[in-house]
């Protein structure tokens, strides 16, 4: 018995210890922009949940589609977007929780938001999509001020660590994409 209980411990101590080493992606707001096809600011008019059987990724992958109006970041273009992201619930008994993905309240039909997203050939179960970059943290959450929208800052670590006024983020991405496009013709 005594064995048992050391082993068990054991067991307890080094899963701890990997969970206390897993990390997310620090990210500054040139680095997601770096990385990302494309930021949209706009509202959530849809959201559905899907499963996937897939014969070498396995059964029951799910993943959530928001479907997003809004404009482009980037260009100031409009768009109809559809950012994905693992996880969900079809209903109370068919679905998946994901650690990484946004919270249900951040992802309300209704909901103001600004989304970075990168194209994915394969998200798992050979599902193509827009995949919504750094998942949960590359969702913000948009307030109306008396001054304008402001995005919600997530803290450090977060391309959008602190409140900023939407017409402020949109400045700033436009003008990193500018830079970084700029850049690349140049190394061409």
């Amino acid at each position: 018995m005594r064995l048992f209980k050391a082993a068990i411990l054991t067991s307890a101590i080094a899963a701890a210890s990997v969970i206390g080493t897993a990390q997310i992606e620090q990210l500054n707001l040139d680095q997601m922009v770096a990385r990302t096809d494309n930021s949209v600011h706009g509202t959530i008019v849809n959201k559905e949940v899907i499963r996937i059987d897939h014969p070498v990724d396995g059964p029951e992958l799910y993943y959530t589609h928001l479907v997003i109006e809004g404009s482009s970041l980037v260009d100031g273009s409009d768009v109809e977007v559809t950012v994905t992201f693992p996880g969900g619930f079809i209903d109370d008994e068919n679905g998946v929780w994901n650690s990484e993905a946004p919270s249900d309240a951040d992802t309300q039909i209704g909901n103001e938001i600004v989304a970075f997203y990168k194209w994915s050939d394969n998200m798992g179960g050979d599902l193509a999509s827009n995949a919504l970059y750094a998942s949960h943290g590359g969702l913000f959450r948009t307030l109306q001020g008396r001054k304008g929208a402001v995005i919600q800052g997530r803290g450090e670590g977060y391309a959008i660590s602190n409140n900023i006024k939407l017409s402020a983020l949109d400045a700033k991405i436009t003008a990193i994409h500018k830079a970084q496009q700029e850049a690349d013709d140049q190394a061409k």
